[in-house]
């Protein structure tokens, strides 16, 4: 499996910030800006929780593993391979979700004197960290599912989900 890059997850963010600042502007010339939600941080810290818990879950159960104590629970290729696929798609969205509403709270950070833009602007601030929990979450699970180096692979890279 290929490992999320970081410049890929910038990238993301930033093009997506500077179409939602664009699409602000627009939106609040033509008419009324849509509000940004109170439970879009909500929502991104519980996926952040999850992806957490799941990391701390397999690398507890590795550990046993590796210890081998009597009754441990080994870890599933395919519940790894899975738990890395989720947390990489969930990383994906979090830096469209983040840059969305980074650049919504760009643009309201103009406007800071009417309280409800005020309000929209925190809880847009409050969605890009949480959609950096996310991400950091996600990078988490992924480097604890990764494999050693594999000293036989010609070409050096030997990162795949745990086995």
């Amino acid at each position: 499996m290929k490992q999320l890059r970081l410049k890929v997850l910038a990238g993301l963010f930033i093009a997506a910030g500077v179409l939602s600042w664009g699409a602000a502007r627009l939106w609040d010339a033509v008419g009324t800006l849509p509000s940004v939600p109170l439970a879009a941080p909500i929502v991104l810290a519980s996926i952040a929780a999850v992806l957490t818990a799941t990391a701390l879950s397999i690398r507890a159960r590795l550990k046993a593993q590796r210890e081998r104590r009597p009754g441990a629970k080994g870890v599933e290729p395919l519940m790894a391979a899975r738990a890395v696929v989720f947390g990489q798609a969930s990383a994906l969205v979090a830096a469209l979700v983040a840059g969305m509403y980074g650049g919504t709270g760009v643009f309201l950070l103009g406007s800071l004197d009417i309280p409800s833009r005020r309000d929209q602007a925190i809880y847009a601030g409050f969605s890009v960290l949480a959609g950096f929990a996310v991400i950091a979450a996600a990078l988490f699970l992924e480097r604890v599912c990764k494999l050693p180096e594999d000293d036989n692979n010609s070409n050096g890279k030997g990162a795949a989900p745990v086995s």
